[in-house]
C-alpha cells in the first residue's frame, strides 16, 4: 500500500513539474505591450512599456512602421520601456508595435496606438499686444452704461424717501 502511495505522489509531482516547464520558458518571452497615450498626433512622443524577463536585457528593441527601431531600457522587475517620437509624415490610422526580446523572442501588439492628423492651430489673439481701439470703445461704453444705470437707480431711491 505504501508503494502505491509513493508511486502516485511521484506521478503527480512529475506531472506538476512537466506542466510548469512550458510556463517557465514562456515567462522569458514578452508578455504585454502597452503604448501611452493610445491616441497621438504626428510628431508626438509615445511611451511604450513591455513586460517580460528577457526584455530588460541589452539588445531588446521595439519597432513600428511610424517610428524607427528603438532599444528598450530596464525600468523595474520584468518591465522595460522606451520613449519614441512618431514620424511627422505618418498617416492617420492604427499601428502595430513589435517587441524583440532575447534570442528570437518577439511579440506584436496589433493596433497598439492610433495616429491622428496634426492640429492646425491659429495664432488667435496672440499677435496683438494690449487692447485695441475697438476693445477700448466697447469697454468705455459698458462703464458709461453702468454709471448711468447706477445714477438713475440712486436718484430714484432718493426721491422715494422724501414722500
Amino acid at each position: 500500500m505504501r508503494t502505491t502511495r509513493a508511486l502516485a505522489v511521484t506521478a503527480v509531482a512529475a506531472a506538476v513539474v512537466g506542466l510548469a516547464a512550458p510556463a517557465a520558458s514562456a515567462w522569458d518571452s514578452p508578455s504585454n505591450i502597452v503604448a501611452m497615450p493610445s491616441v497621438i498626433a504626428r510628431g508626438g512622443q509615445l511611451t511604450v512599456t513591455v513586460d517580460g524577463s528577457s526584455c530588460h536585457m541589452s539588445g531588446s528593441t521595439i519597432s513600428s512602421p511610424v517610428f524607427p527601431t528603438v532599444p528598450l531600457r530596464h525600468v523595474s522587475g520584468n518591465t522595460a520601456s522606451a520613449t519614441v517620437t512618431i514620424d511627422r509624415n505618418a498617416r492617420p490610422g492604427s499601428y502595430d508595435i513589435t517587441a524583440h526580446c532575447g534570442e528570437r523572442r518577439s511579440l506584436t501588439r496589433p493596433a497598439a496606438f492610433t495616429v491622428i492628423g496634426g492640429v492646425r492651430g491659429g495664432l488667435g489673439g496672440s499677435t496683438s499686444s494690449g487692447a485695441t481701439p475697438t476693445d477700448m470703445a466697447i469697454g468705455g461704453g459698458l462703464v458709461a452704461a453702468a454709471a448711468v444705470g447706477g445714477g438713475v437707480f440712486w436718484m430714484r431711491r432718493r426721491s422715494e424717501k422724501r414722500v
